[in-house]
């Protein structure tokens, strides 16, 4: 052990003065409240993002492939989905399901109401590890008879409210094209994403009813919802398809066919650094305030040491040991009310939401090991670092007028 460090053990475990005790206190406490609410920050926003992020691409897949043409309709331009890529896509080591789909403008009609929606078909090969997560009454579509899957559909919360529907009752959509169509469904279930740009525009159904009212080819599609195994590499994956596409057909990120929804993600960004910095230089203010105060506390010690031989490195040393401790302190509590916070709201979901506003009907939390530690790496070195300059008021202090201090 080192004298520095015998010394700060001697000032922190045993002395017996009580005129910095508050303001040491005080220290603590901004560190315990400073690195919680940043743990709480961090958790907070990446489970906003992470979230949201699941939701919209749950349903929209990762990835769309579409033909590439100047149709910007939701009625797709349908093509064979006898294509090459997709043996070659299902080779990439991120690309996890390629699955058809097509969508169509229609019209609800039910309870003398009437409601816009889109109907996006999907076929026996689709994934409904999302769906079934978010069915609220009624269960999915079932595709072994596939007469009875024609006559089967998916409709939102949102709609099913303003149409006055549940699941069971029977509904007639109407599709604008020469001539006029009209199809009897059977609301087969009722899901809610959360997501107002999904809720409010799409209901699901069988693939092959577009065709027909289409007059599509038995094997046309509309494109093809790709999922990523790994979101971070999102971008690579979509510039590999682009590279095996035929020139006819391009791909789009669920980035690109959500724009709003994840600049708004990317904005929240901003404000987790903005809440760490404030939370960061109230930890630092208040050490600062505490180190200055124990400085001022033992000149008359500082003195003595100096006329023993000290050197001012060494005295330093013992009031940064010192403030490591204090720190440490900080930082085990602050751990316990962040995490403890994070738990309780992960377990009980006891902070609640306006899901019309936020997508979600609580506040979402991920906590992850690798953020807590360069939090508290973070918070302790930031601290140390900058407690250095006022440290160095040591070496303002003359031997003979601090022994004489009182």
């Amino acid at each position: 052990m080192s004298f520095s460090s015998f010394i700060a053990g001697r000032i922190s475990f045993k002395s017996k003065r009580t005129f910095s005790k508050l303001i040491v206190r005080i220290a603590i406490i901004g560190i315990m409240l400073g690195l919680g609410v940043m743990i709480l920050a961090v958790a907070i926003v990446k489970g906003f993002q992470q979230e949201i992020r699941e939701r919209v691409r749950g349903f929209s897949g990762d990835i769309q492939v579409i033909k590439f043409d100047n149709n910007n309709s939701y009625e797709n331009s349908p093509f064979s989905n006898d294509q090459q890529f997709i043996s070659h896509a299902k080779k990439s080591f991120n690309i996890t399901n390629v699955m058809p789909f097509a969508s169509k403008p229609g019209i609800i009609k039910a309870n003398d109401e009437i409601e816009g929606v889109v109907l996006k078909g999907v076929d026996k090969n689709y994934d409904w590890t999302f769906l079934k997560k978010n069915i609220e009454t009624g269960s999915i579509m079932d595709f072994k008879d596939s007469v009875e899957a024609g006559k089967q559909i998916l409709i939102s919360r949102y709609t099913a409210d303003r149409l006055k529907l549940k699941a069971g009752d029977n509904m007639v959509m109407y599709f604008v094209q020469e001539p006029l169509r009209k199809r009897k469904f059977t609301i087969k279930g009722i899901f809610n994403t959360g997501v107002d740009e999904v809720d409010k525009t799409y209901v699901i159904g069988d693939l092959s009813l577009i065709r027909r009212l289409n007059n599509w080819k038995p094997d046309d599609v509309g494109g093809f919802e790709v999922r990523v195994k790994d979101f971070e590499l999102l971008q690579a994956a979509s510039n590999h398809l682009n590279d095996i596409l035929p020139p006819k057909l391009r791909s789009y990120t669920v980035n690109e066919t959500y724009p709003t929804i994840f600049e708004w993600l990317d904005l929240l960004d901003v404000n987790a650094q903005v809440m760490l910095v404030l939370m960061l230089a109230v930890a630092v203010i208040n050490m600062i305030s505490a180190l200055l105060i124990m400085i001022l506390e033992r000149t008359s010690m500082i003195g003595m040491l100096k006329a023993l031989g000290a050197t001012n490195w060494t005295i330093q040393r013992i009031f940064l040991y010192n403030a490591s401790y204090l720190i440490g302190v900080g930082l085990l509590l602050g751990n316990l009310l962040g995490l403890g916070l994070g738990w309780f709201q992960s377990t009980t979901h006891f902070f609640k939401l306006d899901q019309a506003s936020y997508y979600m009907k609580f506040v979402p939390v991920e906590i992850t090991t690798q953020d807590v530690l360069l939090l508290n790496a973070g918070t302790l070195g930031i601290c140390l670092l900058v407690l250095i300059i006022p440290s160095m008021l040591v070496t303002r202090i003359s031997p003979v007028k601090a022994i004489r201090f009182k």
